[in-house]
């Protein structure tokens, strides 16, 4: 019996109907995914008045991590302005600093904000928390740094999309646990949040092609889980886990109403409301994993990234209470 699923964006379907689909990841099709040619990020920056610095930042075990810094060109370094620390999709097994990195750079041109955005290291090759702790190196780099990249320390915003936003919920709350760095606002873009993969939309998107399905979420988890029971995961890789949500920046979560994160994203939101905390929920009717980034033409993708900016605006005000 066919699980009843949402019905897509009729635009969106449409595009979609042009992409290839797969129902699964395996070793074989990931190592072929991977060896695609990367994001072109020259393309992205043509337009742009922008400033680009490629920097490595030393992981926990000594590892240089790569971080590319955007500023605009025109930006006065005496002048501190926002940061949004992006951290990219991929479902923790793929992707560079690269992927989706149009998001933020739109930031950058509306608030001036610094973009600066981590080549975190993927699974399976590395595993565990290895991954949070990549990202949250790169953040400390910033607030240490903040006034040599003419970044205001209050106004850092740590952002993510799919895999991505799952690490930047890990980071802020290993950022909290510590006690440092300061973070003003999450966004949290699809996030990739529980590796449990037992919600009703999980099992909604299961069995059939997909941008992200059940099947493939479950590769990417295993890949970074490996053999660890549900008692030795750790909240700061699957931010599901965390018992408590009290303490965090404002958090924006957007997500599809027709994806396997839907249901994840949509009760973390609650339990952010519930633990007395700040927290901007979109479910967009229709959207598929990913969608406003695969497809920013469409309308509901402009809608939704319109509605992500403004939401920003707000949060990166002066005393901003949103």
């Amino acid at each position: 019996m066919t699980t009843p699923r949402p019905a897509l964006d009729p635009e969106l379907h449409e595009l979609l109907a042009d992409m290839p689909l797969m129902s699964e990841l395996s070793p074989d099709v990931l190592a072929q995914l991977r060896g695609l040619p990367p994001t072109p990020v020259d393309t992205l920056l043509a337009h742009r008045r922008v400033d680009r610095r490629e920097v490595f930042v030393p992981a926990k075990d000594g590892t240089p991590l790569p971080l590319s810094v955007f500023s605009p060109a025109d930006k006065d370094r005496t002048t501190a302005g926002p940061c949004v620390y992006w951290m990219h999709g991929g479902g923790m097994v793929m992707g560079d600093r690269f992927s989706q990195i149009d998001i933020p750079l739109e930031w950058l041109d509306e608030f001036g904000a610094v973009v600066v955005s981590v080549d975190y290291r993927l699974a399976p090759e590395v595993t565990g928390t290895t991954l949070v702790e990549d990202c949250y190196q790169g953040l400390l780099w910033i607030a240490e740094h903040a006034a040599e990249l003419g970044v205001d320390p209050a106004r850092i915003v740590v952002a993510g999309a799919s895999a991505g936003g799952g690490l930047a919920a890990g980071v802020t709350l290993l950022a909290r646990d510590l006690g440092a760095p300061a973070i003003a606002a999450q966004v949290l873009v699809c996030p990739m949040l529980d590796h449990r993969n037992t919600t009703t939309s999980s099992r909604q998107y299961s069995g059939g092609p997909g941008v992200w399905t059940r099947e493939m979420n479950a590769f990417g988890w295993g890949a970074v889980l490996g053999d660890l029971s549900d008692d030795e995961v750790s909240a700061y890789v699957s931010p599901a886990l965390a018992d408590d949500l009290s303490g965090l920046p404002t958090t924006y979560l957007d997500t599809g109403s027709a994806e396997v994160f839907r249901d994840e994203v949509t009760d973390y939101a609650t339990r952010i409301w519930a633990a007395g905390g700040q927290a901007e929920l979109h479910v967009w009717a229709g959207g598929f994993h990913g969608f406003d980034a695969l497809y920013p033409q469409a309308a509901v993708s402009a809608t939704a990234r319109r509605t992500r900016t403004a939401w920003l605006a707000r949060a990166l005000r002066p005393n901003s209470g949103t």
